[in-house]
């Protein structure tokens, strides 16, 4: 499959077929950035519902959504995002019918174990402070994780009280967005 997308990828230089995507600037037109889930559903969905094209938008993707930690990659996008290219909103759209609802550590470590990962490198992690029920366990609750993720930024010190933060969920069948308070 890799091979197939590298010449696909050969193609679409050689026929010049990124410039309908170009954009003049790595600065975000719409001046907003959007957490959001890996799902392949809202690939294209999201920024159609929206009607965001290349350019407008930063989007920061992860399974589930979710801001996991106030200092982990998400956060730290963000903030490159606020600081050195003028974001001022902030969304954090999760989706209905998310697989993240229903991860579970355990069967994860199951899987891990089936394809290769041993006792010794698990325990290593362990070591190391990593809480694998807190870090492979989905959510119960899509509202609440939205609702907890822009609690998060609102509260954060370091985002600025300038800088809005709202909630949405997004159908991941018809793009209807709902605002969460």
């Amino acid at each position: 499959m890799l091979e197939e997308i590298l010449k696909f990828n050969e193609e679409f230089v050689a026929n010049k077929s990124y410039e309908k995507y170009a954009t003049d600037s790595k600065y975000p037109d719409k001046k907003i950035a959007i957490v959001t889930c890996m799902d392949t559903r809202l690939t294209e969905l999201l920024p159609a519902a929206l009607g965001i094209k290349n350019g407008d938008v930063k989007i920061i993707k992860n399974a589930g959504g979710v801001i996991s930690h106030p200092f982990g990659s998400v956060v730290r996008s963000l903030l490159v995002a606020v600081y050195d290219l003028g974001v001022t909103e902030i969304m954090i759209v999760g989706h209905s019918d998310c697989g993240a609802q229903s991860m579970d550590s355990k069967s994860m470590i199951q899987k891990m174990k089936e394809r290769g990962i041993s006792e010794d490198s698990l325990k290593l992690i362990d070591f190391c402070g990593v809480d694998f029920d807190t870090w492979l366990s989905g959510f119960s609750d899509l509202e609440m994780s939205v609702r907890e993720g822009v609690d998060l930024l609102r509260k954060h010190p370091l985002i600025p009280d300038d800088v809005t933060v709202k909630g949405f969920l997004i159908h991941s069948r018809t793009g209807k967005l709902t605002p969460v308070e």
